[in-house]
């Protein structure tokens, strides 16, 4: 293959890395134990569910 080939799953990994970065914590490694870190990517990942949740859905036809 030549040139740019987007990769089929790669993109869902780097959106959702994206929304994790979204939450200021997360940009930089602020937390000293794994713990407080899992509890801060679970918050963010919550956050994200919600608002996906929130949001009207279009109307089917």
């Amino acid at each position: 293959m030549r040139g740019f080939v987007v990769l089929p799953k790669r993109w869902i990994v780097e959106r959702f890395f994206a929304h994790l970065m979204r939450t200021r914590r997360l940009v930089r490694d602020f937390e000293h134990r794994t713990s407080s870190a899992e509890a801060m990517i679970c918050w963010s990942v919550t956050l994200l569910m919600t608002r996906r949740l929130a949001r009207p859905r279009p109307p089917r036809a």
